[in-house]
């Protein structure tokens, strides 16, 4: 007998964003062991940029499909999505214009460590599992093809749009 389940390990967009939700929890564990405003520049800075690059990979590659095959739940769960990244975008920007190390900086920070795990807590829980139970093998796979086409296209952030997005004008460009 064969096993019908997919191999989510293999080429499988829900795969590759649990991926970048792991690299974002072990680069904030990194930042917890800096201890001068150098290190914390070094362990932020890439974080900053990866938090941008991610929000905008699932926004161009993976919630228009979630749109259009998860369950009755996915506007729902776009419209938090959406929302929860423009908190991490907004948390990062002012972090951005505060000086490292400094207490203003360590809260805008704190704020994006915060945002982002209840964001990544959801996706994980709720998201990505309507996703692997409503959309085809296949679409899980162009899409992680997609995601590291992304990733490639983008490197070190570049070209990434750090601005806000309306979740709702969002769901009704992408449904």
């Amino acid at each position: 007998m064969t096993n019908a389940l997919p191999d989510i390990g293999t080429a499988d967009i829900t795969s590759l964003i649990m991926d970048d939700h792991e690299w974002l929890r072990r680069a904030f564990a990194r930042l917890d062991d800096a201890r001068t405003k150098q290190e914390l520049s070094d362990a932020w800075a890439p974080l900053a940029e990866r938090l941008d690059t991610h929000a905008q990979a699932e926004e161009d590659v993976f919630y228009p499909s979630l749109l259009k095959k998860g369950s009755d739940d996915a506007e729902d769960e776009t419209d938090d999505a959406i929302g929860d990244h423009n908190k991490i975008r907004d948390a990062v920007a002012k972090a951005a214009t505060l000086e490292v190390g400094s207490h203003e900086w360590f809260e805008a920070v704190g704020t994006a460590r915060t945002e982002n795990s209840e964001h990544l807590a959801e996706e994980e829980d709720e998201v990505l599992p309507d996703f692997r139970k409503n959309a085809p093998v296949e679409l899980r796979a162009e899409l992680a093809q997609r995601w590291i086409e992304f990733y490639a296209q983008h490197p070190k952030g570049k070209g990434i749009d750090t601005s806000d997005r309306d979740p709702q004008e969002y769901i009704e460009e992408n449904s």
